[in-house]
């Protein structure tokens, strides 16, 4: 019997030391931080068209969902812990326009998955675009409801006949085409907002 409990507290100690020993070795081994690019080699002329595009708007690359959203409980938040969308278009007012995913090789085979992150941002009440390869300017114009509009006609003043050699007003030209936003935000109504 005294056996049995001099081997049961030698037992102990061993596995305190040698389990406060891995612990200890867990803490001071950490591998090494690298910096890394903010944006891959695919989406960087995405984000440049979309800033030639967009020019009254923000544009926010890889942003994280918890950003832009937020839901009670863990379980619930769990869903979009740790996911980022690759870009945020903002208006003036810093309000979300829409969220423009890049869909690259990078997508293939994971349609399911972005299904799901789609359904997430749209429960969450935004808009979502998706591109399979770098739009031009014209394609993201048209997608968030940009569209040229023909300047205002400027009345020519009235000249006058003058005798040769002197000189005449000459009109203002016509201003350039002004973009106008019409871009606007899809919201999605939940079974909770029906309910209530």
């Amino acid at each position: 019997m005294t056996w049995i409990v001099i081997f049961i507290v030698v037992a102990a100690i061993v596995v305190v030391v040698f389990g406060n020993d891995k612990k200890a070795k867990g803490k001071t081994e950490r591998n090494p931080i690298k910096g890394k690019r903010i944006l891959t080699m695919n989406e960087q002329p995405t984000f440049l068209r979309l800033k030639d595009a967009l020019l009254d708007h923000f544009v926010l690359a890889q942003v994280a969902f918890s950003a832009f959203m937020t839901a009670s409980g863990y379980a619930t938040r769990n869903l979009f812990n740790r996911k980022v969308v690759d870009f945020v278009v903002l208006d003036k007012q810093f309000n979300i326009v829409a969220i423009v995913e890049l869909d690259d090789s990078s997508h293939k085979g994971k349609e399911d998955k972005d299904a799901d992150r789609d359904a997430l941002i749209a429960e969450a009440g935004y808009r979502v675009i998706r591109y399979k390869r770098t739009p031009d300017v014209e394609q993201i114009k048209q997608d968030f409801g940009i569209t040229a509009i023909a300047a205002p006609v400027i009345a020519s003043p009235v000249i006058e006949s003058q005798p040769v050699g002197t000189s005449t007003i000459e009109a203002n030209p016509l201003p350039k085409t002004n973009l106008v936003s019409d871009a606007f935000i899809v919201e999605i109504e939940t079974n909770e907002q029906k309910t209530s």
